[in-house]
């Protein structure tokens, strides 16, 4: 069974423990142009220094209509390469692999920035997406591939594909957002050929010792269609799959009896019980302290276990998991405090400041 601080090796990258920053966005930290902000490079350099394995950052979109709004990162021109370096080397002098996560928001697009499209024509919360023409898909799909050649050029060991959380990736994957009968809906492999086809294309691109993920939906509702499109997947190449949960609630049956965690940690060990052994499976969701993360590692349930509002409300919490030593727990508050649009500020944060410990946010 592997422990928290094992090594793992993927495409050549070696990983120093199991814990990973899953990507988590910084609402209104950039401007209208994309670029990564300074407030951006002190954050993640900050979350690097204390003992992640591999860090992932946010979501950043391949086309400027592909943004939450218009303070989103994004890699659609090589202008926006540059500031992702100070990111990149410091992880690397760190002993950190890093990734950044490639997006589209598809047909959740919100109306001040693009037009809601994505696979089919489908009722959304801002009325009715377009479907999306096949020239127009082999074009979306090339700025995913142009975003991983930029990510590469900023020092990025590779990509994470954005492939659940509703999403453009999701969409096409999700049977009621595709309800096409051409090559790309229908059967789990067409559903699965427009993240593929990206797969290949930036292989084909940034060589054979990049490293390509896919934050893949577990079940959308259901896990044996989820895990026949992941492995669409391995096919094209991918070399780790994280795991979430996508447009709709996954099945019950993903949880079996006895198991006290929750539906979308389920779906990691779910998905490690079928790929384990061939490529690393990680497992997220509301992981809050080293007794949970050790839990799952401990007893080999998945390879990796990706942490997000424990990594926000404390830079620290890694070395927690890994030596024992204080750290300030996230409060699962109902709606996350933590950012620039929170009402109220993060009550972790301001538990670290009063002990002393302020870091970069």
């Amino acid at each position: 069974m592997p422990s928290v601080s094992d090594t793992l090796t993927i495409k050549g990258h070696q990983l120093k423990n199991r814990l990973t920053m899953a990507p988590t966005v910084k609402f209104g930290w950039a401007g209208p142009d994309g670029k990564l902000s300074d407030r951006h490079v002190a954050h993640y350099i900050e979350r690097a220094k204390h003992g992640i394995g591999l860090l992932c950052v946010e979501a950043t979109a391949v086309t400027p209509d592909g943004r939450f709004t218009d303070g989103h990162i994004g890699l659609w021109e090589d202008g926006q390469i540059d500031k992702h370096r100070l990111v990149t080397d410091a992880c690397r002098e760190l002993g950190v692999v890093s990734l950044i996560q490639l997006n589209h928001t598809g047909n959740v697009t919100n109306p001040a920035i693009g037009e809601a499209k994505g696979p089919s024509s489908v009722p959304t919360r801002s009325g009715v997406s377009r479907e999306m023409s096949i020239d127009e898909i082999h074009a979306m799909q090339q700025a995913f591939i142009s975003a991983a050649v930029r990510a590469k050029k900023a020092g990025y060991d590779g990509v994470q594909l954005h492939g659940c959380h509703s999403y453009l990736i999701n969409q096409f994957v999700c049977k009621t957002t595709n309800l096409r009968t051409d090559e790309y809906g229908g059967s789990d492999e067409n559903r699965a050929r427009f993240a593929s086809e990206i797969i290949r294309g930036i292989r084909n691109e940034c060589g054979s010792d990049f490293l390509i993920s896919v934050r893949t939906v577990g079940a959308d509702p259901d896990l044996a269609s989820c895990a026949a499109v992941a492995e669409e997947y391995l096919k094209a190449g991918c070399d780790l799959l994280q795991v979430s949960s996508g447009i709709n609630e996954p099945e019950d049956s993903v949880l079996h009896p006895g198991e006290n965690f929750t539906k979308v940690n389920a779906l990691g060990v779910r998905f490690h019980e079928i790929f384990g052994g061939r490529v690393p499976v990680s497992c997220v969701h509301n992981i809050f302290t080293p007794e949970q993360v050790h839990a799952f590692l401990d007893k080999g349930l998945v390879d990796l276990v990706d942490l997000a509002r424990a990594v926000l409300a404390d830079p620290c919490f890694p070395e927690a998991v890994l030596s024992g030593s204080d750290y300030v727990r996230c409060r699962n508050c109902p709606r996350c405090q933590y950012g620039p649009f929170a009402k109220d500020r993060c009550p972790a944060t301001i538990l670290r400041q009063k002990a002393g410990r302020s870091f970069a946010d």
